[in-house]
């Protein structure tokens, strides 16, 4: 099912292949999923530090349990079986059944679709969603991933990380014009964030898909061990950049509040 790609230059890390059999398929599917960009065979080889035998059989044996996918380049993704395991462990995320009241009480407020996010690495992870009451209203799923610089939520839980972490995590992305209101710099998204933390909101002004547009407020712990944001997205048309203004106190107060719970039942000692 595999093809060495031979002539690969890409520069070897190796990594800790863990203990025994399991382990070691484990450390593999680790390699893939956190990996920035899709990995050739010899990329995987170079990483996980497998015998070249070994390696082949493992990635087989994960193809064909779904759990990854070998596109037609000969690179390797996550596969399909992954977000099931996600969403399953997420349903019974404390996190998120703590979030629940609140995005339902923001949801009635607003009309509109609210969604909670949790900053992973250069990504925001969609964890839980209440769908917008309105026949028109925006297409997402939990445990989709959207990039931290071009959506409300990212630039929401940007704006609270301590300037090391913060620092690493812009060095780490590539930007990409996803519409006409991408940020494609650093400098650019730096410019925004100031904004941000002094406003404690942030906004998606169609940066990311043409015509969405969502006000969120950033969500953390006292380590910053979990970052996220709450937000309220909807369709240009129907809401107005003064109607996201008008709902930035709601939705701050709905992360201020998620935030007061977090610490209550998820603090030391609990």
């Amino acid at each position: 099912m595999e093809r060495d790609e031979a002539g690969d230059t890409r520069p070897a890390v190796a990594q800790n292949t863990g203990t025994g059999t399991l382990g070691k398929v484990l450390s593999v599917l680790e390699t893939v999923v956190t990996a920035e960009v899709p990995l050739r065979f010899s990329d995987i080889l170079a990483l996980s530090g497998q015998p070249r035998g070994t390696l082949h059989r493992q990635l087989s044996h994960l193809v064909e349990e779904g759990l990854l996918i070998q596109r037609r380049d000969l690179c390797y993704e996550p596969g399909l079986r992954l977000l099931k395991f996600a969403y399953r462990a997420w349903s019974k995320n404390q996190f998120r059944s703590i979030a629940g009241p609140h995005l339902q009480r923001l949801h009635e407020e607003t009309g509109e679709t609210v969604h909670l996010g949790v900053l992973r690495d250069i990504e925001i992870i969609y964890v839980d969603k209440v769908e917008s009451r309105q026949t028109v209203r925006m297409e997402s799923q939990i445990g989709n991933a959207s990039p931290v610089y071009c959506t409300g939520l990212g630039k929401a839980a940007l704006s609270v990380l301590p300037p090391e972490r913060l620092a690493a995590t812009i060095g780490r992305l590539a930007f990409r014009r996803f519409t006409a209101n991408t940020h494609l710099s650093a400098a650019s998204l730096k410019c925004d964030l100031d904004e941000v933390r002094l406003r404690g909101y942030a906004f998606d002004r169609e940066e990311h898909e043409a015509d969405i547009r969502c006000v969120a407020a950033p969500i953390h712990d006292a380590g910053f061990d979990l970052v996220a944001g709450v937000s309220v997205t909807g369709p240009a048309y129907r809401v107005t950049m003064e109607q996201l203004e008008a709902w930035a106190d709601v939705v701050r107060q709905a992360a201020m509040a998620i935030i007061e719970d977090v610490q209550i039942r998820l603090g030391p000692g609990r």
